[in-house]
């Protein structure tokens, strides 16, 4: 399983194979919000990142903006994803992460992507 950037769209896709025969497949691959199970195994393998701001978040329109049009949510949701990233900061995937920091970045908000366990 794995997550990544593609340009400014947060991508994930699974991939198998058979040992017996050698048949492969991939099971999606595209800029879809990743299922549950999909997220919880990236982040049993590789740990939760953290996005945090770097400085002060002055007034929070452009953070309102990016996670409005970035993960189409409601207002009040935006609002409560502001608060957290002041307050504590989001966690998911390194992916996710980067996928918000770029975002934020280019809208003017100081914020960096770390390691959540430290």
């Amino acid at each position: 399983m794995n997550q990544f950037l593609r340009g400014r769209e947060l991508w994930w896709d699974a991939e198998g194979s058979c040992a017996g025969c050698g048949s492969a497949w991939c099971e999606h691959a595209g800029p879809e919000p990743a299922p549950e199970s999909v997220r919880v195994a990236l982040l049993a393998a590789h740990g939760a990142a953290r996005l945090r701001p770097t400085g002060p978040i002055s007034g929070s329109v452009a953070a309102l903006k990016v996670f409005r049009e970035g993960a189409a949510v409601s207002l009040t949701h935006a609002r409560t994803l502001v608060s957290e990233l002041q307050r504590t900061g989001l966690t998911g995937t390194l992916a996710e992460m980067e996928y918000w920091r770029v975002r934020l970045h280019e809208a003017g908000v100081p914020v960096a992507v770390e390691d959540a366990t430290g």
